[in-house]
């Protein structure tokens, strides 16, 4: 058999396409949009090599317009998702010891098929399914995604090469084998690179995987399916199995080989979920590892010496981008006293100019919120606003679900740096401000870290370095993603590795080869060149 030691191209991140009126790229997705909305599918089960349909279905929805039918997708019963779990784990011995780079391979192809021929399918996907404007949906769906596939490929490569040293008269190597069950992969709506890092990152390492992603993001995870299996993913490595999320994973995580999590979605969730395990850990056959991403309560602090027009910017992007339904959006904000009349005319003049509908229509900055829980969720947070004496809704406000789920950027002005929307995480268009007396800034940043229970994202802006050097050491643990003078979302692979601790999850900082070693088992390996004929050692002489 020939070998050779083997060097995957050498990643670099996908450009972000702009778009711009008559460009080529926004006919050919406006047009790809068109005939993927006029076009009704069912999502079937990828278990094995099947693609199974069930009884029970559901149907999908735009949330821009609710009661436009997409077309249906299964609900599995338990017996579906120990038929995943089996496929899997029949799959699993070729697919463990199938070469790295072939492997890689698969996942290379598929992102210059994400980035190349689906580039217009794979935006119109997820700008139909999520609501999400073009430019939202090219950073996610195309660019993230194929900068997760390539550069874990390299990651692979830098992982393999870590080698121990070798003594005179011996050999020591390291194995790094996949572990030995399956892997769960449990995915968000708001982000279709997510729905496709989380379980090809564990399988690109050998693994296997059953998947279930958001019911709200359905339509463009069968797209990511449709890419893997033109790409040559091999039957039964990751399987994809919709509908109740406790019944399925009651079935998983019950079952002797399951061997990890890979998670993002909400915090009760995933402690949930760490619980049920605890509780089964000894029915299986080795400790199953846990990765997860769950959420957020993001800030943006700035200091007397920041300029206002960044800061507002940072407010007005980093609040109401995707309608604030990213897990790094800002959602809480701390102004100094002296700087809060000019940052509020700037975001106001902002926030004021930003349309609101379809996606479709391109001039739209504001699209609509995920689903009508969401929806009544986001807006019981607003109506509470008005009631209470603490607080006051100085821009937006308004909302109406009669054809989608929209709701106008919000910005509520507190008295109480620790009222309610300043510390639960709403996931929606809601930004609280806290105006804080400018000599006790020093004070404001225990507030910023003492606040919320979470520790995903959070900016500070200033232009005095002492500042500077003094908020960050002083947030040190208040956020995993930290940015100085910059907004806190749109982290990008191989530059901002994604995650936080405290509440936010356990940072294994996806984009990078830290999350995939993550998906390992090593084996050290010694080998004797000339072993001992006595069991004396010199000493003893």
């Amino acid at each position: 058999m020939g070998t050779g030691l083997f060097f995957p191209p050498r990643a670099k991140n996908e450009p972000v396409l702009a778009y711009a009126p008559g460009s080529p790229e926004r006919e050919e997705v406006l047009r790809t949009y068109r005939e993927m909305w006029n076009r009704r599918i069912e999502v079937p089960l990828y278990i094995g090599d099947r693609e199974i349909l069930t009884e029970k279905k559901k149907e999908m929805h735009p949330p821009h317009e609710h009661a436009h039918v997409l077309g249906v997708f299964q609900q599995a019963e338990r017996e579906h998702v120990l038929q995943a779990v089996e496929a899997a784990m029949q799959a699993r011995k070729a697919w463990a010891a199938m070469p790295w780079e072939q492997r890689v391979s698969i996942f290379l192809r598929a992102a210059d098929l994400i980035s190349g021929p689906y580039r217009a399918r794979m935006n119109a996907a997820t700008m139909i399914a999520q609501s999400k404007t073009i430019h939202q949906a090219e950073i996610d769906a195309v660019a993230e995604l194929a900068d997760f596939w390539r550069f874990n490929a390299e990651y692979l490569e830098r992982i393999y090469k870590e080698q121990p040293e070798s003594a005179p008269g011996e050999y020591n190597r390291m194995e790094y084998r996949p572990l030995e069950g399956f892997i769960y992969a449990v995915t968000p709506f708001n982000f279709t690179s997510i729905a496709g890092n989380l379980p090809t990152s564990p399988a690109m390492a050998g693994n296997v995987v059953v998947w279930k992603p958001s019911a709200s993001q359905v339509y463009s995870a069968n797209m990511i399916m449709e890419v893997l299996r033109e790409a040559g993913l091999p039957p039964g490595v990751i399987n994809m199995v919709t509908g109740s999320a406790t019944k399925i994973t009651e079935a998983v995580i019950t079952h002797p080989d399951f061997g990890g999590l890979h998670f993002t979605g909400s915090t009760d969730v995933f402690q949930y979920l760490w619980k049920r395990m605890g509780e089964n850990i000894p029915n299986y056959k080795a400790y199953p590892r846990i990765v997860g991403e769950t959420g957020g309560k993001d800030f943006i602090w700035m200091h007397p010496s920041a300029g206002v027009k960044e800061v507002a910017t940072a407010l007005a992007r980093g609040a109401f981008e995707y309608q604030g339904q990213k897990c790094s959006a800002a959602s809480r904000a701390y102004i100094p006293q002296s700087k809060w009349n000019d940052v509020f005319a700037e975001l106001k003049k902002q926030v004021d100019s930003m349309k609101m509908g379809a996606p479709d229509d391109m001039s739209n900055f504001i699209t609509a919120v995920i689903s009508e829980g969401a929806f009544n969720k986001i807006t019981g947070y607003i109506e509470q606003a008005r009631k209470d004496p603490q607080a006051e809704i100085i821009l937006g406000g308004e909302y109406d679900k009669s054809v989608g789920y929209f709701i106008r950027p919000t910005v509520i002005l507190t008295t109480d740096p620790h009222y309610v929307t300043m510390e639960e995480e709403i996931f929606g268009p809601v930004l609280t401000v806290y105006v804080y007396p400018d000599g006790e800034w020093k004070e404001s940043l225990d507030l910023v870290d003492g606040t919320s229970p979470y520790g995903l994202t959070g900016a500070i802006f200033a232009r005095d370095r002492y500042v500077i050097d003094y908020a960050t050491k002083r947030l040190e643990n208040a956020a995993g993603n930290f940015y100085i003078n910059d907004k806190p979302t749109g982290a990008v692979v191989n530059r901002q590795p994604f995650g936080g601790a405290r509440a936010s999850g356990t940072n294994d900082k996806a984009g990078s080869m830290w999350n995939l070693i993550r998906w390992m088992s090593p084996r050290a390996i010694k080998e004797n060149l000339n072993p001992p004929t006595d069991y004396r050692y010199p000493f003893l002489g």
